[in-house]
């Protein structure tokens, strides 16, 4: 449930999500922060040559923020840097525009959830440390998911409730989960190790490394609407055909 928007809020952690320019000298700045979810603040000045905030709403760098307001649209009265998060370059730099985008369009607006931050946080340190970024994505969609009532049911057949064999195909029903593959049935096809590697979060196995990014592509278009477009998807599949 959204919290009400209180007069003044100070020393918020959150991470910028996205910026766009507001009136003349202003910013809109998407913030995603720890007790009150995604928000929009009006940086007021921060366009100017020598707005005190100009060089802090990066995105991927941990933020200490306070504002006040209590219409939807808050106004920025304070930002403070707080360290501790490696510049993301690279590919590594795309998946984390990535998750920002998966955040914006699939958070409501207020509404707090303070373990996906933490999982936001962590993401962002392994992208900075890892070079295995199809895992660290697939783990971050799938916490995401789960924050957001769509855990992904993965050890146990979800008509039969037998648990999954890694010698057997199944299917990937949306909204049910996985069942034994017959003929005509729909949903996503997968080996039934996939589905154990998912749950043990073991990305090693080539073939679990691309059924299970086939999944989370399918679900993540499910929950998103159809007709929504992921930017940041379509730039990370160009680089891999490059």
């Amino acid at each position: 449930m959204a919290r009400e928007h209180n007069a003044r809020q100070g020393d918020q952690p959150a991470y910028v999500l996205h910026t766009y320019p507001y009136r003349e000298t202003s910013l809109i700045v998407e913030v995603f922060s720890r007790d009150f979810g995604r928000l929009p603040l009006m940086a007021r000045g921060a366009r100017r040559p020598k707005s005190a905030v100009r060089g802090l709403l990066l995105s991927f760098q941990p933020l200490s923020l306070s504002w006040f307001g209590k219409t939807e649209l808050r106004t920025l009265h304070s930002a403070e840097w707080q360290g501790g998060q490696p510049l993301l370059q690279g590919t590594a730099l795309i998946c984390g525009f990535y998750l920002n985008e998966l955040l914006l369009k699939l958070l409501h607006r207020d509404d707090p959830h303070e373990q996906l931050f933490l999982y936001y946080q962590e993401t962002l340190q392994e992208l900075a440390r890892r070079t295995d970024y199809a895992a660290v994505l697939r783990r971050f969609e799938m916490n995401l998911l789960k924050e957001l009532g769509y855990a992904l049911t993965l050890a146990h057949d979800a008509d039969s409730g037998a648990a999954i064999e890694a010698d057997l195909l199944y299917r990937y029903v949306f909204e049910r989960g996985p069942v034994r593959q017959k003929i005509g049935q729909i949903g996503v096809e997968l080996r039934g190790k996939t589905l154990l590697d998912m749950a043990a979060d073991d990305y090693g196995d080539p073939v679990t490394l691309q059924q299970s990014k086939a999944l989370m592509r399918a679900l993540i278009n499910h929950y998103l609407g159809e007709d929504t477009f992921l930017h940041t998807r379509q730039i990370l599949k160009d680089l891999q055909e490059l």
